[in-house]
C-alpha cells in the first residue's frame, strides 16, 4: 500500500458543476482540508456534492447546500475528515463564476502493492 498525499485545486470560472476529486478505482481517500476562498467583492455561495460513483447515475449526498462564502475571505469547509470510498467524486457549484477557488487537501491509500 503507498500514501499519495495531493491537493485537488479549481478556479471556478463558471457556474456550472465542476468535479474537484475522483477517487481511483485502486485506492480510498481522506480528504482532510476543503478550502474555498473568494478574491471578489462580491458576497457568493457554494454548492458541494458527493457522489458514490459516476455522477451520472449514482446517488448523490449534498454536503454543503448553498453555503455562503463572503467577498475576499477564505473558509475551511471541513471540521472532521472526509472519508472516499472507490471511484467516488466530490463536485462543487459556484453560484457565480469567477469569484471562487476550492483546494481540497487529500490522502490518497494506494490499496495495490508498490
Amino acid at each position: 500500500m503507498a500514501n499519495i498525499y495531493k491537493n485537488s485545486k479549481l478556479d471556478l470560472t463558471t457556474n456550472t458543476v465542476t468535479t474537484l476529486y475522483t477517487v481511483p478505482s485502486n485506492s480510498r481517500a481522506i480528504v482532510k482540508s476543503l478550502l474555498v476562498s473568494s478574491d471578489s467583492g462580491s458576497d457568493t455561495t457554494i454548492t458541494v456534492d458527493l457522489f458514490d460513483g459516476d455522477p451520472a447515475s449514482a446517488n448523490k449526498f449534498t454536503l454543503f447546500n448553498i453555503k455562503a462564502v463572503v467577498a475576499n475571505t477564505s473558509e475551511q469547509l471541513l471540521t472532521e475528515p472526509l472519508i472516499m470510498l472507490e471511484n467516488e467524486v466530490l463536485q462543487v457549484t459556484a453560484a457565480d463564476a469567477g469569484r471562487l477557488f476550492a483546494t481540497a487537501s487529500i490522502l490518497e491509500i494506494n490499496r495495490e502493492d508498490v
